[in-house]
């Protein structure tokens, strides 16, 4: 007797589970601080771009005022070749004089390598050769270039700063002092000698800057 009963309830629940309807009501209680649902978004009825943290500060918002982009103020600093000072000059041009000295004594390396004699002509011995002399010359010339553009570039915004104003006169003597100071070990006569050369060079470099 209990098995009709076990399938008359069976199917009453059946019954109702299929005549439920489920319905969506909106939320008596309000959402605390107008919190963004996915519906929301789905709907188009937020705009995204107020999601930003930044979106709702307007004038408030302090930020930094970084002097990257500000020039050498220096009375004659303005040249063909902007700078902002003497960090630019430091690291731009023992850079650029360092790699010119590296490609001049490639340039002469490969020149001497390629005309030494050898005992045995062979291709092998003959790029040997080439390595060696280019190994040799370009570290060299790439290194005194890039330390004399370092001591000249200190010594040269060390005047500048010192009399207030950027000009030829002042690059010479940077000049002057730069290749006294690199020949100095040499003697009296080499020392002049390279003090007159760099201080020609960086009055030639400094009248081109301002000319172009």
């Amino acid at each position: 007797m209990a098995a009709p009963d076990s399938q008359d309830s069976q199917r009453t629940i059946q019954d109702d589970l299929r005549s439920v309807k489920f319905t969506h009501e909106n939320p008596t209680v309000p959402v605390e601080g107008g919190a963004v649902t996915a519906n929301d978004l789905l709907l188009a009825a937020y705009d995204p771009a107020k999601l930003h943290p930044l979106a709702q500060l307007g004038d408030q918002l302090d930020y930094l005022v970084l002097d990257d982009a500000k020039k050498n103020e220096l009375p004659g600093a303005g040249t063909a070749i902007p700078s902002r000072g003497f960090s630019d000059d430091l690291c731009y041009g023992t850079g650029t004089m360092y790699l010119s000295g590296l490609a001049l004594g490639g340039l002469w390396g490969v020149s001497e390598g390629a005309r030494r004699p050898l005992a045995v002509s062979n291709m092998r011995l003959r790029i040997n050769s080439i390595l060696n002399s280019v190994t040799r010359r370009g570290t060299f010339i790439g290194n005194s270039a890039g330390v004399l553009a370092l001591v000249y570039n200190g010594i040269n915004s060390s005047i500048d700063s010192f009399r207030g104003k950027h000009d030829t006169a002042g690059s010479m003597a940077a000049g002057a002092l730069t290749g006294a100071l690199y020949k100095s070990t040499a003697g009296v006569k080499p020392a002049l000698a390279a003090a007159t050369l760099i201080s020609g060079l960086a009055g030639i470099w400094s009248y081109v800057k301002k000319s172009v």
